[in-house]
């Protein structure tokens, strides 16, 4: 399972990046895509949208299912990424340039490394 170290996770299966510019992007864990199977459909929220860490803020559907996706960040949607909500499946293809949305803000405290994160998930 791919897990980039220079990002940091939710126990939720969200990743987060901040960028040079101190713009954090977020996105769903190659784990999470995994689980979901293949994305049909993201409903993502408007630039200026209020984001609460712990909170939702998008939905993903899946041949599976319909999942809420949380908000790894305390702030506000700064960019939707377009090429993602007109093409899901390119979360499954590749979930870590496939970023949901771009957010200025306060990252949650409790966020986890990569380490921290692969501990959490099933073994095998």
């Amino acid at each position: 399972m791919n897990l980039p170290e220079e990002l940091k996770y939710a126990k939720s299966h969200e990743w987060m990046r901040i960028t040079e510019g101190g713009v954090i992007e977020i996105g769903l864990s190659d784990f999470a895509q995994q689980e979901l199977g293949d994305l049909v459909f993201v409903s993502l929220p408007e630039p200026g949208d209020s984001l609460e860490a712990g909170a939702s803020f998008a939905d993903v559907e899946s041949v599976k299912a319909v999942s809420e996706v949380y908000s790894p960040v305390t702030g506000t949607v700064i960019e939707v990424n377009e090429t993602v909500a007109a093409s899901p499946e390119l979360i499954n293809e590749s979930p870590y340039e496939a970023w949901l949305i771009r957010a200025k803000g306060e990252p949650a405290r409790e966020l986890l490394s990569a380490a921290e994160y692969k501990a959490l998930l099933p073994q095998g």
